[in-house]
């Protein structure tokens, strides 16, 4: 007991020490992402900043305007750094809560290594984890991937913790591990759907580690198990419950007019035929691996880096035969979540190894970090354990090898540009011109008006023009749009019409007492046209 005391306040000092240089790594990156305007690359990310803002400034502020499809835990978390309006549109301070959220996993993984190796050999996981050039570019934008890989691994530290103090007999160590693994997987739970599935098997082996107790339903720990349970239950029971009141469906996340399904049939290319990996686990498997492998590792690697890792999983599996390396295996659902994602749930991913050569959520791949990481330094374990046996003299180089191998690795990542970098770039090549060129035409309007805009496409040129949501009438806005646009001409009304969009569906049903002031047209991007009411005299203002 005093042994396992002593180790653990030494895992805490290291993980201090861990955090510290975590922070100055993460504090770089964001000065060189935000020097080089990176950070609202990703329009996922200008969405997500935008769903904090409306919260609080839109005509109708408030929870509602959480939406139906994305969880609402990462936006929850934006909204202090939202409120101030140069804040909104430099992205600047929303950056803090991803990049807690990355120190935050660089402690966890390195924590989750050191249950069973030694300081040294934890550190190659830390390294793998930490420097991965993907990892700290995301880390810098208001996207959900920091957060959820710091939940992923922190709940597989938490019930690894509990199933080594359950066998141990520390009852009260053990009810306490598992209730804050509970927290974190209703954190999860609220980020992103994989975190239902990934709550399902932490149950799972809760429940497993507990079984092999008799008795345990009378003890402490049973009752830490049936508040673990009960919290499990009820956190995405709560979100169905507020899709069925807010929506009018409580699957509407899944089958509504913004979820995954319903995007996909809007933008599939009539006669394309379907996705790579439709309705095929195993092609969705190698495309999602393969993304996964490229955000890790250079191509030419990718491969090596797969077997090496499921090589050091199978050996920490073998070499520690106990209830606590099963929480650790947790760190591998996301692959096969994805691959039904890819195949069953409507949720493409496009590599530019592969057809159709193009970049499209390749950034869910990151999800195999914290395996890929444990995974290495588990291999490092092996090695060293070999060359105890048959070479001692090399015994000490393993180390220092593998440290120097990954620090290539990232290197030789970051020079060709980390393949989720790759995609902000590629996927924003046309749509920031474009919403540029609305901003600067949206800023020439006369002052004072109501904007009749569709702003889940492209809400980045409100955001650049300083336009607050509360004067705009938008789809968030559930009691005033369909009015609006049943009769988009009122007078003192902007109307913001972008082909193929709601607006522009109502302008062409009700052209009526509408004056044409301005197009704006961009490559690549569909056409936008301003119109205000013919009832008002004044011209183009400011």
């Amino acid at each position: 007991m005093a042994e396992a005391g002593a180790a653990s306040r030494a895992t805490g000092r290291e993980g201090w020490t861990v955090a510290a240089a975590a922070s100055l790594l993460s504090a770089v990156s964001l000065l060189y992402c935000a020097h080089r305007h990176l950070l609202l690359l990703y329009g996922d990310a200008v969405a997500h900043l935008h769903i904090a803002r409306r919260v609080v400034d839109s005509l109708n502020p408030g929870y509602h305007q959480l939406g139906s499809v994305w969880l609402p835990l990462p936006h929850i978390l934006l909204l202090p750094f939202v409120l101030r309006m140069d804040w909104w549109q430099s992205a600047v301070p929303a950056a803090v809560p991803s990049m807690l959220c990355y120190v935050a996993g660089c402690v966890g993984i390195y924590r989750l290594a050191r249950l069973w190796l030694q300081p040294a050999q934890a550190a190659v996981a830390l390294a793998f984890y930490s420097l991965n050039p993907g990892l700290l570019y995301m880390q810098t934008t208001a996207m959900t991937e920091p957060l959820f890989l710091a939940e992923m691994i922190w709940a597989a530290l938490l019930l690894a913790v509990h199933a080594r103090a359950l066998a141990a007999g520390e009852q009260r160590r053990a009810g306490r591990a598992l209730l804050w693994a509970g927290l974190v997987l209703v954190g999860a739970v609220y980020t992103r759907y994989d975190g239902w599935i990934y709550g399902c098997f932490a149950w799972l082996i809760a429940a497993a580690n507990l079984w092999r107790h008799r008795g345990w339903f009378r003890q402490r720990v049973g009752g830490a198990f049936v508040l673990f349970t009960v919290i499990l239950a009820v956190a995405p029971a709560i979100w169905i419950a507020y899709n069925a009141c807010q929506f009018g469906d409580p699957l509407d996340f899944m089958r509504g007019p913004y979820s995954a399904r319903a995007i996909e049939t809007r933008t599939a290319v009539p006669g394309s035929g379907h996705y790579p990996g439709w309705h095929s686990m195993p092609v969705a498997s190698l495309y999602f691996l393969k993304a996964a492998e490229g955000g890790a590792a250079p191509v030419v690697l990718g491969n090596v880096l797969l077997w090496l890792s499921v090589a050091g999983t199978v050996y920490a599996a073998y070499r520690w035969r106990e209830a606590a390396m099963a929480a650790a295996l947790l760190l591998w659902i996301p692959l096969p979540f994805y691959a039904y994602s890819v195949a069953y749930g409507s949720v493409p991913i496009h590599i530019p190894l592969w057809w159709p050569h193009s970049w499209y959520n390749t950034r869910y791949g990151m999800e195999m970090l914290p395996a890929f990481a444990l995974a290495a330094a588990m291999l490092t374990a092996l090695l060293r354990e070999a060359a105890r046996r048959r070479k001692p003299q090399l015994e000490r180089w393993i180390v220092p090898v593998m440290l120097a191998a990954i620090g290539l690795d990232c290197a030789g990542l970051a020079l060709a540009r980390p393949l989720v970098l790759q995609e902000a770039f590629a996927n924003s090549e046309t749509r920031i011109p474009f919403e540029r060129s609305l901003a600067k035409a949206l800023l020439q309007m006369p002052a004072h008006r109501e904007i009749l805009m569709y702003t889940s496409a492209h809400i980045g040129a409100l955001q650049q023009a300083g336009i607050l949501l509360r004067g705009t009438t938008n789809e968030g806005d559930y009691y005033q749009w369909n009015a609006a646009l049943r009769r988009p001409a009122a007078p003192g009304r902007v109307v913001v019409a972008i082909d193929g969009d709601p607006v522009a569906l109502a302008v062409a049903a009700h052209p009526e007492g509408l004056r044409l002031l301005r197009t704006v047209c961009s490559e690549g991007q569909p056409c936008a046209r301003i119109y205000t009411s013919a009832a008002d005299t004044s011209a183009m203002g400011r």
